[in-house]
């Protein structure tokens, strides 16, 4: 068994050391290059032209156990790897789950204005269709 480091509980000296202490000791210099943002890899959105077409954006409940989803569909001229790039953005942007099924994208949640602001930024029309 492990002996337990117990505290003396009778009034004496704490022997105590703080774990950060040894971190006191090395000589890191404020100058040292802190990685930024970019550094990371984060996959970027390639800006394209300004008019990519027109993509509706609904808002279903119908069928989902009561859950409300945002719906982005009628992509033309748009691979499947940039709609899941898409997709990505949003889910980060809306703090939400998300997935690309049969062409579109479904966003969890109400997130109408988001998706439309990060769709407008990639060159789409949003439009705001149904429910």
């Amino acid at each position: 068994m492990k002996d337990k480091k117990r505290l003396p509980t009778d009034g004496g000296p704490i022997k105590w050391v703080s774990p950060f202490a040894s971190l006191k000791q090395t000589e890191l210099s404020p100058t040292s290059p802190a990685r930024s943002v970019a550094d990371q890899g984060v996959p970027e959105l390639v800006v394209h032209k300004k008019n990519r077409g027109r993509v509706d954006i609904i808002r279903q409940t119908a069928h989902r156990g009561g859950k409300t989803v945002t719906v982005v569909t009628g992509f033309v001229g748009i691979g499947q790897a940039e709609k899941a790039l898409l997709a990505k953005r949003m889910q980060k942007v809306c703090g939400s789950g998300g997935t690309v099924k049969e062409g579109r994208i479904e966003i969890q949640g109400d997130q109408r204005e988001s998706v439309a602001r990060i769709l407008i930024e990639a060159g789409f029309r949003p439009v705001f269709a149904g429910g």
